[in-house]
């Protein structure tokens, strides 16, 4: 179905170009929509474009050599993905899968480098996606090093947490313990019991569609090793 103008407005870098600019991608461009564990780019898929999450959540993930799944990052509505492949022209690097029913919509490559670099706040803003990427690749190998299972899935927590403006701590729309699992190589069962623990001892807790960390020094220590079931 064609894409509305305010859609493409609330998104990261449309929300950078002036109206006429933005009416003139709407017209190239359609809204797709895409079911839970779907998948929206394949590994080694070339000119797929630059695509935009308007609703939902999609997961990067990668496989092992031995074809276990790795989780490797989430991408949030309004954000952009596959701009690698747009930047070197090179075929996409990882599986983009949904987790959630979404929304999204692509722009062609050519069409995508002139939005991209058409003024310095776009560039920017690209530079910023980059360096998340790399932030979060470094913070992610980190905790894959970890020697336990229960150290990692803690580990993995601390870094989905953010602080509100109320000053708690809260990883909103928490993924579920298999998308946590795969994101730190291990079970999903081992997860579970990792966040009953977490739970019994009153570090984290639910609240509808957060899980909120109630104890975020307690959650580091339990992600260095110094705090762990059965360990007084």
């Amino acid at each position: 179905m064609p894409i509305l103008i305010p859609i493409l407005q609330g998104l990261r870098l449309f929300d950078r170009q002036p109206l006429e600019k933005v009416a003139e991608l709407a017209a190239t461009m359609s809204e797709r929509r895409v079911e839970r564990r779907q998948v929206v780019i394949k590994r080694g898929e070339a000119d797929t474009g630059l695509g935009f999450l308007i609703e939902g959540r999609l997961q990067t993930v990668n496989f092992t050599l031995d074809g276990r799944e790795v989780g490797l990052d989430f991408i949030s509505e309004g954000d952009f993905f596959g701009e690698l492949s747009v930047i070197d022209g090179q075929p996409a690097p990882e599986y983009i899968i949904a987790v959630a029913p979404s929304r999204l919509t692509f722009l062609d490559r050519d069409r995508a480098r002139d939005l991209m670099f058409s003024t310095p706040q776009s560039a920017e803003a690209v530079a910023g996606r980059l360096a998340d990427r790399m932030r979060k690749t470094a913070s992610h190998r980190a905790v894959l090093a970890l020697p336990s299972s229960f150290q990692r899935v803690c580990a993995q927590l601390a870094l989905l947490a953010q602080k509100l403006g109320d000053g708690r701590m809260v990883i909103v729309m928490p993924p579920t313990h298999q998308e946590i699992a795969i994101m730190v190589n291990t079970s999903r069962e081992t997860v579970t019991r990792t966040l009953q623990f977490l739970q019994g001892q009153k570090v984290v807790s639910r609240a509808g569609n957060e899980l909120v960390v109630d104890q975020p020094g307690t959650l580091q220590e339990a992600a260095d090793g110094k705090v762990a079931p059965g360990k007084n």
